[in-house]
């Protein structure tokens, strides 16, 4: 295996754990709006991902790091052709971070309200971006010969495009559902756990549709009918729905939400290998794609970066895995107490 289909694999399975990673504290600002019934429910709610946000935002930082270092042509077009969707993204994941380390400042209900708007804006924003984008990708962006955008944000807002959007806010809607009745007790884990509950046949039902929509309007499933031993990689979403599905109805959130991460990453990944050898396709003329062959960089800097994340990436998965030990209790009246609590 060559060092630009390493490089390949990385990179698709670093957007996948970020997905898993933030995506369940995207979820909890999704749902928080039509969850909580009084400001010690939404403490808990900003508590239950307080610890670890930052953390796993490491792993978008890395996944355009990789983007930008090992495929630095992709990178330049991806940046300049869609700009807009980008700063917009930015700009709400910028706006949740602000949201966490403010809301507590000053005691006033006008000044909580304010920041609890801004906070399911800066969930709600970037869950949609992302999905609307990683679906465009997977159909094709319309590049022409020079990698510039034939048309704008709107162009973007496809039917196939606004699906995906739907499908990651459901998916993570559903996925920190789980992790909040994990996270909590009493009351507020069963209402958790019903909401998880209420979520899943819409989260099953545009899981279908998607795969349906990919198959009559993107090439997605071209490499798995020229290779169908790929066929396996989609056996690892539906059995992620499956299992998040029977473990919650037996009252086990944090088993249901191993089985949703397994459905999230697993569908990333079956859409990143449908891709394949592309990191953009072109919708315009498959010629114009940038793939692994003409926007990776020179062998030398793939062999540094392989050295350099063989050393840092287990010091990273050894830190998260760490601080999920650490913070793995339930949020209790003690933690809200806490001076540095959210």
């Amino acid at each position: 295996m060559d060092l630009g289909t390493i490089w390949f694999i990385l990179w698709g399975v670093l957007w996948a754990v970020y997905f898993v990673l933030d995506g369940y504290d995207f979820g909890i600002g999704i749902i928080r709006p039509f969850f909580s019934k009084n400001d010690t429910e939404t403490r808990i709610m900003y508590n239950a991902m307080g610890p670890f946000w930052d953390g796993n935002e490491v792993w978008l930082i890395t996944a355009g790091g990789v983007t930008f270092a090992a495929f630095p042509k992709t990178y330049a077009i991806m940046f300049s052709s869609l700009y807009t969707p980008l700063m917009l993204l930015l700009f709400s994941l910028i706006l949740r971070g602000v949201t966490l380390e403010f809301r507590s400042k000053v005691d006033s209900a006008g000044w909580r309200k304010l920041w609890d708007v801004c906070n399911f804006l800066g969930s709600f924003l970037p869950a949609l971006l992302l999905g609307v984008a990683f679906a465009n990708i997977f159909m094709g962006i319309p590049l022409d010969q020079d990698g510039i955008l034939q048309g704008n944000l709107f162009t973007l807002l496809n039917p196939y495009g606004l699906a995906g959007g739907l499908l990651f806010v459901f998916l993570f809607a559903h996925h920190g559902a789980l992790w909040l009745a994990q996270k909590s007790e009493g009351e507020v884990r069963e209402r958790a756990l019903r909401t998880a509950g209420k979520l899943w046949p819409v989260v099953a039902a545009l899981v279908v549709l998607f795969l349906v929509m990919s198959w009559f309007m993107t090439p997605l499933f071209n490499n798995y009918l020229l290779h169908p031993a790929l066929f396996i990689l989609l056996l690892v979403p539906v059995a992620g729905l499956l299992l998040t599905y029977k473990y919650r109805r037996e009252a086990r959130p944090l088993a249901s939400w191993v089985g949703s991460a397994l459905l999230i990453g697993g569908a990333a990944l079956f859409g990143v290998f449908g891709i394949f050898p592309a990191l953009l396709p072109s919708s315009l003329n498959p010629a114009w794609s940038l793939t692994i062959e003409n926007s990776s960089s020179t062998p030398l800097t793939l062999s540094i970066m392989l050295g350099v994340a063989l050393v840092f990436v287990p010091i990273v998965i050894i830190y998260q895995v760490w601080a999920m030990h650490l913070f793995r209790h339930p949020v209790t009246q003690e933690d809200l107490d806490y001076d540095e609590a959210y």
